[in-house]
């Protein structure tokens, strides 16, 4: 992939452009393209505001999306400016325009920060496109005053990649998406990147011993903490930034570039959208309980109750949740581009057999090597490029033997030796269908 000379001209999609391709991006830290007007009107008139954070686990630390929301509020202090936790750690905008309405829409925000550059990382462009178009595109058909802006987070992972001056490969496909469709963006690692290549921030260190910086040695704000060594720790796995430390680097990024994205654009809703860059994205999604009439079961199921131990603590993320046990069979068709489960992996998971259109059944293993605790996800329940298509799709809940302890990892293999019996029973816990399309009898 080559560096990328020129940008993409707003609503125009340029000659040869191929989806499955991207050109490297240059690395800046900001882009105010189209501004964020709307948001930046009610701000000015005095009026609440709110604003939607929707990322992965980043996103869901205490740190820039509470470091930010705390920096518009001292500087609006006359109004209330709200805050949505909609991230969730370990997915991309894969599930995120899945879960869009229920996340993120029906709170009306003025301003969705959208964060998935990271968790995109080994997405192929294609996907990320399906998925980030399909976001801006939702947003703007149900919230068309509502603002967008995209940020880009780092990992340790990416110096190398960052450092000669590019952007990754997945923010790099997002840029092209905010070209587009004029969305401001802040690629809020380039000081971070500076910093570590002089040697003034180390990406993977611990925190111990830390202290506060008294003074200006490395141009930062005093609310940046450094190690025995004078430098910066950024945070102790590489990822996910210690909120005294990279977590204020990301929040310095936001405050210098919402200086000249304030200053442009134009107030007005976002309607008379250009033809979408890839035809097949995942703009229409619709969601789909499994108590819903088109959707049949037969065999040992339930919806969850309130107190089940299981389900209850994700209930934020859906309306209701079902489990299925051994013999139970979910069978509905749709018409559309894609469709998956939305359902949650863990100890109890077992193995899901899926037959799509008649084809050859295949086994889905709800278990992983992370598997000690629940965690949400998502189940593929096939697709394709034709939005006419119907498809059938049939889950059967299955008690195939499968070796746990074995798929653990080996840190994780003493709390299945521990607890054997917290393995034991094979459940496929699930709260909705995600269908980009329409469920059809």
């Amino acid at each position: 992939m080559s560096l990328c000379a020129t940008t993409i001209e707003p609503g125009k999609i340029p000659e040869g452009f191929n989806p499955e391709t991207v050109e490297l991006r240059k690395l800046v830290e900001s882009t105010p393209r189209g501004g964020l007007p709307n948001f930046y009107a009610k701000l000015e008139a005095g009026q609440d505001v709110t604003i939607a954070y929707f990322g992965g686990s980043i996103t869901a630390q205490n740190g820039y999306r509470v470091h930010s929301q705390k920096y518009f509020q001292e500087q609006y202090p006359n109004l209330k400016v709200n805050a949505i936790h909609a991230a969730i750690g370990g997915t991309g905008s894969n599930l995120g325009a899945y879960r869009l309405e229920h996340d993120v829409l029906k709170f009306k925000p003025d301003l969705v920060f959208v964060e998935f550059a990271v968790n995109d990382a080994s997405t192929p462009p294609i996907g990320i496109r399906r998925s980030m178009e399909g976001i801006v595109r939702h947003i703007w058909h149900d919230l068309p005053n509502c603002d967008i802006l995209f940020v880009y987070t780092i990992t340790a992972f990416n110096i190398s990649q960052l450092q000669p001056g590019c952007m990754q490969r997945s923010a790099s496909v997002m840029e092209e998406i905010a070209d587009y469709y004029a969305i401001p963006t802040i690629h809020m690692g380039v000081e971070i990147i500076e910093l570590e290549r002089t040697g003034k921030l180390v990406m993977k260190a611990s925190n111990e011993g830390m202290t506060r910086v008294s003074g200006k040695e490395l141009n930062l704000s005093a609310d940046n903490f450094v190690n025995a060594d004078g430098k910066i720790p950024f945070a102790k796995d590489g990822v996910h930034p210690y909120e005294n430390t990279g977590h204020i680097l990301y929040l310095e990024a936001i405050k210098r570039s919402l200086p000249a994205i304030k200053a442009v654009g134009q107030k007005g809703p976002h309607t008379n959208l250009p033809a979408p860059m890839v035809a097949d994205c995942w703009e229409k999604v619709v969601t789909i309980p499994f108590d819903h009439p088109a959707v049949h079961i037969t065999g040992p199921w339930r919806k969850d109750a309130q107190d089940d131990a299981v389900t209850r603590s994700f209930l934020n993320r859906c309306d209701d949740f079902f489990s299925f046990d051994n013999g139970a069979t979910i069978t509905f068709k749709y018409k559309g581009l894609n469709a998956s489960a939305y359902n949650i992996i863990g100890p109890q998971g077992g193995v899901v057999e899926i037959t799509i259109d008649g084809g050859k059944p295949f086994d889905a293993r709800q278990f992983d090597p992370y598997c000690t605790y629940h965690r949400l996800a998502t189940l593929g329940l096939g697709g394709g490029t034709d939005p006419n298509q119907i498809h059938t799709v049939v889950i059967k809940v299955t008690d195939k033997p499968i070796d746990k302890r074995a798929i653990l990892f080996d840190h994780n293999k003493p709390d299945f030796d521990k607890n054997p019996a917290k393995y034991a029973n094979l459940r496929f816990f699930a709260g909705c269908i995600f269908i980009v399309g329409e469920i059809v009898e």
